[in-house]
């Protein structure tokens, strides 16, 4: 790919602020920039020296003061793209910005495509693709916890993470390819126990990298967390509790709640998406009944689930059938209402899933319940924020299939196919992993990653 022209675009976000930031970069940024950046005593911004800031106006083509500003000198290779790059700092808001940049794209310089200073950052060899997507992802992020899982990756986390595991793979290929293409030398032969103990040393890297998956989903999205429960159980109430804000519609009517109500939270840097569920029970009533389909879809998918039931009365039929349906689901089970007393029925049949006794009306137990969650999503995972974590689809799904590579060439090799045939497998892996640092993308696959960043990064 070709990319030595020089582009230009506004870098801050269009509407009021303090400061906007044009960015130009390429081969001709500082050539661009002489005629309409005076600096004090006509110095040219081309003397200017290597990552400093200078002084000094844009002016128009009649001379004409446009803004008063400071603009960033970047020599290349030392950038953010690799080339040289200018960096305008003018008055906020979009007149200014907008003067200026047509200024520059009247000095042989184009408009940027999205994500098109970053693509050349990866192009030019500073960043791999996994860094690229990171950087999209920090824009994004709407958590401490994803940005800093952000900032990892973009410091190289799963880079390092996934050319790890290529090592061992182009490793073994070389000892491989030995083996099948010079049998007549005298070279230590790769032997079936060695390959297979490297092929299971490789899928096992690969597992475990793609168990992070869960971790960065949660970071992403938020961990899915369902409160179900039968009508009028508090479900409603223990939103709001959790919110700390009166969200949900709560009432004394059993199935009040028709539809499943999406919130955001974020605990101890957890996001945390909470979904109070319709009141789950028989009913011939079309909405309601729609409502509750909807609750048995929303557990279906949750992450986690809160069981809501009634710490005062013993546990009802309804409530016995709606924890059948939680089993195999992680879950946390509630007893609310404890404010009304503790039922020693429902103690004694709750007592083996370790319940919580809560107040979603008083908020007794509630600082309990919080932790429980994140307890739940930081299980196992230690320190994540600087660790090669899988945060993205398109990386999952380019993990999952390495592992069936590596798990088919294990397959092979147990089941005696030759050694040509099993380093097709490996191959494969190869090339799956190489797509998300970018080694084995084409242009197509980068083209389609960049066009989903915004404009001037």
């Amino acid at each position: 790919m070709e990319f030595t022209d020089t582009i230009a675009a506004i870098s801050t976000p269009v509407g009021m602020g303090g400061i906007s930031i044009v960015r130009v970069s390429g081969d001709n940024a500082f050539e661009a920039m002489e005629g309409i950046f005076v600096r004090p005593g006509g110095k040219r911004f081309a003397d200017a020296a290597a990552n400093s800031l200078s002084y000094g106006h844009i002016v128009g083509d009649k001379g004409e003061i446009i803004d008063e500003v400071l603009v960033g000198k970047m020599v290349s290779p030392h950038t953010y793209t690799t080339q040289d790059t200018a960096e305008i700092n003018c008055h906020g808001g979009l007149s200014a910005a907008k003067s200026i940049l047509s200024l520059l794209l009247e000095k042989n310089v184009r408009s940027a495509q999205p994500g098109e200073f970053t693509k050349r950052a990866f192009l030019g060899g500073r960043i791999d693709l996994s860094q690229a997507e990171a950087v999209g992802d920090m824009i994004s992020s709407q958590t401490e916890m994803f940005a800093r899982i952000a900032a990892g990756q973009i410091a190289g986390a799963l880079r390092e993470r996934i050319n790890g595991i290529t090592d061992k793979i182009l490793n073994l290929l070389s000892q491989l390819e030995v083996t099948i293409e010079y049998p007549e030398y005298d070279i230590p032969e790769l032997t079936e126990n060695q390959l297979l103990f490297a092929l299971k040393d490789i899928g096992q890297d690969i597992e475990e990298l793609g168990k992070t998956y869960k971790k960065g989903e949660i970071a992403r999205n938020g961990l899915k967390t369902a409160i179900v429960g039968k009508p009028n159980v508090g479900k409603s109430m223990l939103l709001n509790r959790l919110l700390n804000e009166e969200k949900a519609i709560v009432t004394d009517i059993p199935g009040t709640t028709r539809d499943v109500v999406d919130e955001l939270i974020v605990l101890s840097g957890i996001p945390v998406k909470l979904m109070d569920t319709a009141g789950i029970r028989q009913s011939s009533e079309v909405v309601e009944a729609l409502g509750i389909q909807r609750s048995l879809a929303a557990m279906e998918t949750a992450q986690l689930v809160l069981f809501v039931c009634e710490a005062c009365n013993p546990p009802a039929e309804e409530d016995r059938e709606i924890l059948s349906k939680t089993e195999g689901k992680d879950r946390l089970i509630l007893l609310n209402k404890c404010d009304r007393g503790v039922n020693g029925e429902a103690m004694a049949f709750f007592e083996k899933y370790d319940p919580i006794l809560i107040s979603a009306k008083t908020g007794e137990g509630i600082d309990k319940v919080e932790q429980a969650i994140v307890d739940f999503a930081s299980q196992g995972s230690g320190e994540t924020t600087q660790c090669a974590l899988i945060v993205n689809e398109r990386h999952k799904a380019l993990i999952d299939s390495a592992a069936q590579s590596i798990s088919r060439a294990v397959d092979a090799l147990e089941g005696g196919l030759p050694g040509d045939l099993i380093e097709i497998d490996i191959n494969e892996c190869r090339n799956r992993l190489g797509l998300i640092t970018g080694e084995t993308a084409d242009e197509d696959l980068i083209n389609d990653i960049f066009s989903k960043f915004c404009l001037g990064k």
